[in-house]
């Protein structure tokens, strides 16, 4: 289907559900962008979940958002339950205000949902020439370190920095081996999930992604990754004045109230400390894909490139959209 056309098909269901034009437009674009780069599992596959909780009234379709001035380069802001993808929207655009005007961003969001991919948000401050964190918490998926329960959320860290040429340097990190829309679109699709990245209920490695959500996933380096998911649940949650503790509700599953999901967003200015910031990102970005390569390898990638080269190649493209989650979509859209 048509890129336009697909866009569109949301912008129709989004307003079905009663959101304002504006923001079913903020919708449609970050979910379309999550199919140009190629992660299918935080596009399309999530419009049911969004439209789901908007019927149990556990999102709210027109948020009355509050946003606080607390200094002029700190902002915090109350997304009233808002799609998450609203909410972390206005904070972007923020911290990109605010750090042009100081130097440095600082905007926390609460009450707010799942906003899809990080590097959407970190990247739109890269290409206005400026460094990004961001940061965001999730429903329980991995066990702490020694202990048996699940209570971190698969907790992205992103940051995102300009190179001094069209395509910035963008890491957007799961920190566990697998992210969870992953698992989920495996299990709507019938696939398979990879085996080390999950484990089943009784805490036997699995193939099965149904069994690994009833079960836990692993995190990646083992340790040093649990306490890097713990780190994003305090910058997220305990700052930000959102849910945190492994009490973020879980989108698909549970509709008892809103997942009051945080957001922290840290943009500054790259050239605060050195006034060549250009000339050297260039040197060290050339350095690193000057290095002898390992057999087989033909470019040596700095993060962000690959979504770039797929970004560009998709976009000439129809989104291909598996049956079963357009039947949903054209079930929505009739709803």
């Amino acid at each position: 289907m048509k890129i336009q056309k697909v866009r569109q098909l949301i912008i129709d269901i989004f307003l079905k559900h009663k959101l304002s034009s504006k923001n079913s437009k903020i919708c449609a674009d970050a979910l379309i962008n999550a199919e140009l780069v190629g992660a299918p599992s935080h596009g399309l596959a999530r419009i049911s979940s969004y439209c789901n909780r908007i019927k149990k009234k556990v999102i709210n379709p027109r948020p009355k958002i509050k946003v606080k001035k607390i200094s002029n380069n700190i902002t915090s802001i109350d997304a009233d339950n808002a799609v998450g993808f609203i909410g972390a929207d206005l904070g972007i655009n923020q911290a990109i205000q605010n750090a042009k005007k100081t130097g440095i961003g600082f905007v926390a969001v609460r009450n707010s949902g799942h906003f899809g991919l990080s590097g959407y948000y970190a990247e739109r401050a890269a290409k206005k020439g400026l460094v990004a964190f961001c940061f965001t918490n999730a429903p329980p998926a991995i066990a702490p370190h020694g202990a048996k329960k699940t209570l971190f959320g698969t907790n992205p860290i992103c940051f995102a920095c300009p190179t001094g040429t069209k395509v910035p340097f963008v890491l957007d990190t799961s920190i566990s081996m697998i992210n969870r829309g992953k698992i989920r679109r495996a299990a709507k699709l019938g696939e398979k999930i990879p085996l080390g990245v999950a484990l089943d209920k009784n805490g036997k490695p699995t193939t099965d992604p149904k069994k690994a959500l009833e079960g836990l996933q692993l995190p990646i380096a083992g340790f040093r990754g649990s306490g890097l998911a713990w780190m994003v649940d305090i910058l997220s949650g305990v700052i930000t004045g959102g849910n945190h503790g492994g009490k973020v509700k879980d989108p698909f599953d549970d509709f008892s109230g809103p997942q009051n999901i945080g957001h922290l967003f840290i943009v500054f200015k790259p050239n605060l400390f050195v006034k060549n910031y250009t000339k050297r990102i260039k040197e060290n970005i050339k350095l690193i894909k000057s290095l002898p390569k390992l057999k087989g390898v033909k470019k040596i990638y700095y993060p962000g490139e690959n979504k770039a080269e797929r970004y560009k190649k998709n976009s000439s493209r129809e989104i291909i959209i598996p049956s079963n989650i357009l039947a949903e979509i054209n079930l929505l859209k009739k709803s």
